[in-house]
């Protein structure tokens, strides 16, 4: 897997220096300045601790078998400015290279909100996923157009709620078949709307969040036997 992150501080620098500190017991194998350079932090074939406690596709060792690229951006915390182009660019280049070595396929390219959605919101929906699948990066389809119609809320239960999750956990959340639209459910749901669907993050699975993710099931690569 690749999973993109965003650095979260309020400076290139400072984030830096956390990954490269061994006392905070975080790092990166790729860090993306602003303005396109890269810096490798961590050797490709080494274990980096990037995601944390994350799940994808039920495999909760998501550190052992991912790539972690850290993009300089503030976030939510600290105004979450737009990407720049450049910046952009250099991530695109370097997912493409990654990809093509490691033969990664277009939906092991993730999110850090899709591995840890309980915990994390970046790269964010202000990150240009369709611009990264144009590139050859990542999994992506249309969204569908928001519009009126019925939804599914936090805290319902129920067999809408229970195929819902089954789609989900068939793309690879980390979310249980329970009928129980539970606090881990929506946060699913939230992250998948940061990633698939970031005009509106609510939460709440409308008709446009799901035939997103019905389109994106259908649209998935074949997974070889």
């Amino acid at each position: 897997m690749i999973v993109l992150h965003y650095t979260g501080m309020e400076s290139a620098e400072a984030a830096l220096a956390r990954l490269c500190d061994p006392a905070s017991e975080v790092s990166a194998h790729y860090f993306v300045h602003a303005d396109g350079r890269i810096l490798q932090l961590v050797a490709e074939a080494r274990r980096a601790w990037h995601a944390g406690e994350s799940v994808w596709a039920s495999d909760a060792d998501v550190n052992s078998r991912s790539i972690g690229i850290e993009i300089v951006n503030p976030g939510h915390e600290f105004g979450y400015p737009d990407f720049p182009g450049r910046q952009i660019e250099a991530v695109t280049a370097l997912c493409r290279d990654i990809i093509a070595r490691h033969k990664i396929r277009a939906d092991r390219v993730l999110a850090h909100s899709d591995v840890a959605p309980s915990r994390k919101q970046d790269p964010g929906e202000k990150f240009p996923w369709r611009r990264l699948h144009r590139a050859g990066v990542g999994h992506w389809v249309k969204p569908a157009p928001i519009g009126k119609g019925p939804t599914l809320t936090p805290g319902e239960r129920g067999e809408a709620v229970a195929a819902l999750q089954s789609m989900l956990a068939r793309y690879g959340y980390g979310v249980a078949v329970t009928g129980d639209y539970d606090e881990a459910t929506a946060a699913a749901v939230a992250a998948f709307q940061r990633h698939f669907r970031p005009a509106r993050v609510d939460r709440i699975t409308d008709g446009s969040t799901l035939t997103t993710l019905t389109d994106l099931l259908a649209a998935r690569p074949i997974i070889a036997a």
